[in-house]
């Protein structure tokens, strides 16, 4: 069992070995988290932190990950060598992650087998605007597209749904399509 402190609130949340999940597996887990942030909405707000390495001497940073630290630089083509990480592609893979375990989440409650797919993210950048070359240029992605392709035997009926729930639901996707307030704080 771990327990985790979210603002005043204790969240506990169960350590499950890893297994398929299943409608009633999900269900059985979301369960009593649903009714916690009923019971108590304040516990259902979490503050997500990530701490990077500053690395100036590479123009990087070193970002630790669940799996390990990634380094993030510059993208080719705002004068990287394309050795290190762009934070770019790590939006457009936090995207698709995001999108991909929401789908599998909502098709499973909706009772869809997903017998193949994949989930891609495509965004355009005008580097002039991050390059300081052009002033008019705007600085980050103008246009992000995200590209479903899924094997089911679903109707494209159902399939609609599912795609526009997981759009709804995708933290990712709906934090990059609303308008969010962001602070910047020298500590």
């Amino acid at each position: 069992m771990v327990l985790i402190k979210a603002n005043t609130t204790i969240l506990t949340y169960l350590s499950y070995a890893k297994t398929d999940m299943d409608l009633e597996t999900l269900r059985n887990r979301q369960a009593p988290l649903k009714q916690q942030y009923k019971d108590s909405p304040e516990s259902g707000i979490l503050t997500m932190k990530v701490l990077g390495q500053i690395n100036q001497s590479e123009i990087a940073i070193n970002i630790p990950t669940h799996t390990g630290t990634v380094q993030a630089g510059l993208h080719q083509a705002a004068g990287g060598d394309g050795t290190m990480a762009c934070s770019g592609d790590m939006l457009l893979e936090a995207l698709v992650g995001c999108a991909g375990v929401t789908l599998s989440a909502v098709a499973t409650s909706m009772g869809i087998e997903i017998h193949k797919g994949t989930i891609s993210a495509e965004g355009d950048l005008d580097f002039k605007g991050t390059l300081g070359v052009d002033r008019e240029s705007p600085i980050g992605f103008r246009q992000i597209r995200l590209l479903f392709d899924l094997e089911t035997d679903t109707d494209i009926e159902a399939v609609e749904k599912l795609i526009s729930l997981t759009e709804r639901y995708c933290v990712i996707y709906q934090t990059l399509a609303t308008a969010n307030s962001i602070e910047s704080t020298l500590v």
